[in-house]
């Protein structure tokens, strides 16, 4: 071998080696250790690392006390660049938490030691929280704001915070008594079932109060505290909860708000934790982002094993992040409570499901939706569907306007008329004097069925779905803010199917507040486009994260919708678009026409109401399968600046069951 290839070899043999040097100063290993490091204790979880001066065990359990209070988040972690220097190492770790929607980020120092062939970490508290102490944990703390209120015309407040005494046995005063014997006692006293509430009483700890029922603290309350008192261990607590004016104002459309269940919280996708007040059913439940607000979170470094009353004294801890606690923003509806709260007591004795709607055309603002208490619970007000009977002629009506018809025209009105092998014929106590060829205002006037279905072949069913949008229903409720069954009219129907469809049976269905809409839009020369909500979803980043459809209900709380039209099915799909709006024209015509049913029809019960002229329309419609069938009851009217529907399911006719509730509604909202 020549000299050159000697050194050639010498000149490689030089550069491997401090190749070798190179990678074996530690670097690398220092790099490895500050990985492991942070992904440990990305885990909350440092068994597995080396540690200097510590035991693995013991540095796990210290960093597991600290972040006890967090749990159960975590961080991610991540190990930025490593300062080197021969035996020890500095490596800065990046922390990123998770608090509410926000992050907590920061950025602490850790050091690495070699010690043989390893790398081991310098363990110290302020690697995990900037400035940790030894004998330091850190705590979070919520402050949480109090519930927006739902307000009504005028911002009156409909529901706001109430006085409330949440009456339990309270375990720690029992004195020595059986706990199973009070809790039967004071059961039995507020009206719950004794054995599940002895058996909760029971279940709970020794230092427990256990809460039984929560009373409204308004000057009603008929269970006194001395009654409570008498009971060994009775207990009651004062509070304060968002409540509407009485337990039953306007409860299916309002919907309720109370503390978060398991299931709750669990659907929630953490914004909701125990203790939290959210709504259920209702606007409550649908604008609960809006009402609830976003509490605001403390992380605090400080001594461990203080008591609640060392730290409430020194307040010692200091704050290491926070977020910002935000209100809710008040929800701002239409409803006016006097007029929602007469539609209530006007409804209180009715039996089967029920409702009143009232609305101002000029404005589409719902004044009032009123569900009666034999709807169970269910918003039939705004949720209803059902056939609508003869209040649907105000459709017919305006279809045969636009085929050229005036109320004047003459129409054929026969005892009975039968379509495809169905007789069909009018109702009980028709007057004789309107039949046979009668103007379209008397058939309209007496609701003369043959005469409406009489008219069907110059009607087709695409002119009354056409007409129906015209006067703002059986199309989606935009302008709402609320869930609502606004109709549904068949753009198809032949044979008997349409012929039903002219007197608002078959497949037509309305909701009351359909109703009410249809009614406004003639007092309105225009089509209303109802409004309940005013400031849908203020203050909300994001109104679809997390929320429900409209109208839905959690398990378990759902009520189940009346039997008749209005099982639980799915709405039928609205009107793909709405027809030309109703004109100004038209809308005079079909107010002459509803003239006509006070003046000279069979709402003259109407005639004496004070004020404005009344304007009004009748209906009954069949439903299910009993002999003779059972009927709903219905009547809208305008009065003034105010259109108004009444629904009684099971009713009878419209005119004797449905009438004098609208007339002393009518009467009193004056």
């Amino acid at each position: 071998m020549g000299n050159s290839s000697k050194l050639s070899l010498a000149l490689v043999g030089l550069v491997l080696g401090a190749s070798l040097v190179a990678c074996g100063d530690g670097r690398a290993g220092a790099a490895d250790a500050a990985k492991q490091l942070a992904t440990a204790v990305s885990a909350l979880d440092v068994g597995s690392v080396g540690f200097d001066g510590k035991d693995s065990g013991a540095a796990n359990d210290q960093l597991k006390e600290i972040f006890k209070g967090l749990d159960p988040d975590k961080p991610a972690v991540q190990a930025g660049e490593l300062k080197f220097d021969a035996d020890t190492a500095t490596v800065p770790l990046n922390y990123t938490w998770k608090v509410g929607a926000e992050e907590w980020k920061y950025t602490v120092s850790a050091q690495l030691k070699k010690s043989g062939d390893k790398w081991l970490t310098v363990w110290k508290p302020a690697m995990l929280v900037p400035d940790l102490a030894d004998g330091e944990i850190v705590t979070r703390s919520t402050e949480t704001p109090q519930r927006a209120a739902i307000l009504g015309a005028g911002d009156v407040p409909l529901v706001t915070y109430r006085p409330v005494v949440n009456v339990g046995v309270d375990k720690p005063a029992l004195g020595g008594a059986d706990a199973a014997d009070s809790a039967t006692k004071l059961a039995q006293l507020v009206g719950v079932d004794p054995a599940a509430y002895a058996k909760q009483v029971a279940a709970a700890g020794p230092e427990a109060f256990v809460p039984a029922i929560t009373l409204r603290e308004d000057g009603n309350r008929t269970i006194t505290d001395a009654q409570i008192s008498a009971i060994p261990g009775g207990r009651a607590i004062p509070d304060s909860l968002p409540l509407a004016p009485t337990r039953t104002f306007a409860r299916a459309l309002l919907g309720t708000a109370a503390e978060a269940n398991a299931e709750q919280i669990e659907k929630s996708g953490g914004a909701l934790k125990p203790g939290d007040t959210t709504g259920t059913g209702g606007l409550q439940q649908q604008y609960d982002a809006q009402l609830r607000g976003s509490a605001g979170i403390a992380i605090r470094a400080q001594k461990a094993g203080l008591t609640a009353e060392e730290i409430k004294a020194a307040d010692p801890r200091r704050v290491l992040f926070r977020t910002e606690m935000k209100a809710g923003a008040p929800l701002k509806t239409t409803l006016d409570p006097k007029l929602q709260q007469l539609a209530e007591d006007i409804l209180a004795d009715v039996g089967p499901a029920s409702a009143i709607v009232a609305l101002r055309p000029s404005s589409g603002a719902v004044l009032a939706a009123a569900s009666g208490p034999g709807s169970n619970g269910y918003d039939t007000a705004m949720l209803g569907q059902y056939a609508p009977g003869s209040i649907f002629k105000m459709v017919d009506s305006l279809a045969m306007f636009r085929n050229g018809m005036t109320p004047d025209s003459k129409v054929d009105c026969p005892p009975t008329l039968t379509v495809d092998g169905r007789t069909f014929k009018n109702a009980e106590g028709y007057p004789e004097s309107s039949l046979g060829s009668v103007t379209l205002r008397d058939a309209f006037a007496h609701s003369c069925n043959t005469a409406f279905i009489n008219a069907r072949d110059g009607v087709s069913q695409a002119q009354l779905e056409s007409a129906a949008t015209s006067l703002g229903v059986a199309v989606e409720a935009s302008a709402l803010g609320a869930a609502a069954f606004l109709g549904s009219v068949p753009g198809e129907a032949a044979g008997t199917e349409h012929a039903a469809s002219m007197i608002g049976q078959g497949k037509v269905l309305l909701s009351p507040l359909a109703a009410a809409i249809m009614a406004g839009s003639v007092a309105k020369g225009a089509p209303v486009a109802a409004r309940l909500v005013l400031n849908p979803n203020e203050g909300v980043a994001d109104p679809a994260a997390g929320a429900e459809k409209p109208g839905t209900e959690t398990t378990g709380s759902a009520p189940v919708p009346p039997s008749g039209d209005a099982a639980a099915s799915a709405a039928p799909a609205p009107a793909k678009a709405a027809g030309t709006p109703v004109t100004a024209a038209e809308a005079a015509s079909l107010k002459d026409m509803m003239r006509a049913v006070v003046t000279s029809g069979h709402a003259g019960f109407l005639a004496s109401v004070p004020g404005a002229p009344v304007g009004a329309k009748t209906g009954t419609a069949e439903f299910g399968d009993d002999t003779p069938p059972k009927t709903h009851a219905w009547i809208v009217a305008t009065h003034g600046d105010l259109a108004v529907a009444v629904f009684v399911e099971d009713g009878g006719l419209g005119a004797t069951t449905s009438g004098p509730l609208l007339k002393e509604f009518l009467t009193r909202a004056g």
